[in-house]
């Protein structure tokens, strides 16, 4: 059996209880060809030791898994590889060009369901491929993201506005989809043990019935405004725009003038970044004073 690699930040997960409700939470379809409905196509991101993949190849119409450790690749392929429903890819999952891969197997081509247990040091450039940017979303989107992660992580992708885990993080994915806790993991559920306990996440993608009308300039004024989260928003946003001014817009929009950027909910980001576009206040130099912010 192979040993886990630190550097692919790799824990295997031994509960099933955990596994169970993973499966669960992702809703799969394994479809009927002879009435002509589909089932779900899943990607699995870091299949491991492929004990959660053949629970997905069971429930789903077929399982794309992507693994970046060649010696799982070779387990994998021994235990799972004569299955007509399994697709096995190696290499990075961030580099690889999915859709020019799977473009030529009818089978595999694109996965309507993703669901992983990711490496926590990748977490936030994993979000990204599968989700976008609020100014660049991923499009056509996922039906259902199910993923496994640091529980920090969970926490900030499903807090609430006024909330302490409630971040740029927050308002980026939740501009993009809704999140919803499924449970915890416990360290104890995997070998080894990583130093952290984990939780399992469902996302759901969708679009928003009033959008930004910039959101670029939205992404951009997330990332100032949490430049400092124990600032006050207008100390954050005072290079960008005149506390006067930003006083006024949140006096418009009912909100308290000392608010800090983690009591603002995503609507309200959306209705104070449109009051900048309408303006048009200070937009050339956003760009500048984001590239000098730290996160």
């Amino acid at each position: 059996m192979p040993q886990p690699r630190k550097q692919f930040g790799q824990h295997w997960l031994r509960s099933e209880k955990a596994l169970d409700k993973i499966v669960a939470a992702a809703e799969l379809q394994p479809g009927n060809s002879a009435m002509g409905h589909p089932g779900d196509r899943v990607l699995e991101i870091g299949p491991g030791m492929g004990v959660l993949t053949r629970r997905l190849m069971t429930a789903a119409e077929s399982v794309v898994a992507v693994e970046i450790d060649r010696d799982l690749c070779a387990l994998l392929t021994k235990k799972l590889g004569n299955q007509e429903n399994f697709l096995l890819l190696q290499g990075d999952f961030l580099s690889l060009d999915l859709a020019a891969i799977l473009a030529p197997s009818p089978a595999f081509n694109q996965p309507n369901k993703v669901v992983a247990n990711i490496p926590y040091n990748i977490t936030g450039p994993i979000l990204e491929k599968l989700l976008g940017t609020i100014a660049n979303p991923v499009l056509p989107p996922f039906d259902v993201i199910v993923l496994l992660v640091q529980k920090e992580v969970a926490l900030r992708l499903c807090a609430r506005a006024g909330s302490t885990h409630f971040g740029a993080l927050s308002v980026r994915v939740q501009y993009l989809a809704t999140c919803e806790f499924i449970c915890d993991v416990p360290a104890k559920a995997f070998q080894p043990p990583p130093k952290v306990d984990s939780a399992v996440v469902r996302i759901r993608p969708r679009s928003l019935p009033n959008p930004a009308q910039d959101p670029l300039q939205l992404e951009k004024l997330v990332k100032l405004g949490f430049s400092s989260k124990r600032k006050m928003l207008r100390n954050n946003l005072k290079s960008l725009i005149e506390i006067e001014q930003l006083n006024h817009w949140l006096a418009e929009l009912q909100i308290n003038p000392q608010v800090r950027a983690e009591d603002l909910s995503v609507e309200q980001w959306i209705a104070l970044s449109d009051r900048v576009s309408v303006s048009n206040h200070a937009i050339p130099k956003i760009s500048e004073l984001v590239e000098k912010s730290e996160i």
